[in-house]
């Protein structure tokens, strides 16, 4: 009995753990809750068309440790850098008036991608309690590259 018990749990534990995903919210989201509770920001800026993009989000960003990690020390986000979102960050206002709905893969770059100077996708951005760029990570990063780098 106490084996088939252990073994649900196992069952059930891992499962559980599986269906753990980070927290992901927009950055008009995360700086609000800041304001209550400071604690970094963790911006994730990908593309939808590019395949680093994709792995990030389906093997790094699937890990529990990093799941974990990032849920308990900061507010995700994660910021298309090609969509039409409309972003208030540090007293200005950021659009992508060149986005085209219509368009298949690549489209124009966001405002706060610009005002961000990001070098490449995808980007991770840590933005501290005041609002400023304390680290900038530019590329693929596997779940063990990202978590020494956050720690």
């Amino acid at each position: 009995m106490k084996k088939i018990i252990l073994g649900l749990f196992l069952i059930f534990g891992t499962i559980s753990i599986q269906a753990q995903e980070i927290k992901w919210m927009t950055l008009d989201e995360a700086l609000a809750k800041q304001k209550k509770n400071p604690k970094p920001i963790f911006m994730n800026v990908y593309t939808d068309w590019y395949a680093p993009c994709k792995m990030l989000d389906n093997e790094t960003f699937q890990d529990a440790e990093v799941i974990d990690y990032i849920n308990k020390n900061y507010y995700a986000v994660k910021f298309n850098a090609e969509g039409n979102s409309t972003v208030f960050f540090k007293g200005n206002k950021f659009d992508n008036p060149g986005y085209d709905p219509s368009r298949k893969g690549r489209n124009s770059a966001h405002e706060l991608t610009t005002f961000l100077k990001v070098q490449g996708y995808p980007a991770i951005y840590i933005i501290d309690k005041g609002g400023d760029t304390q680290q900038q990570i530019v590329g693929y990063k596997t779940h063990d590259e990202l978590l020494k780098i956050l720690r």
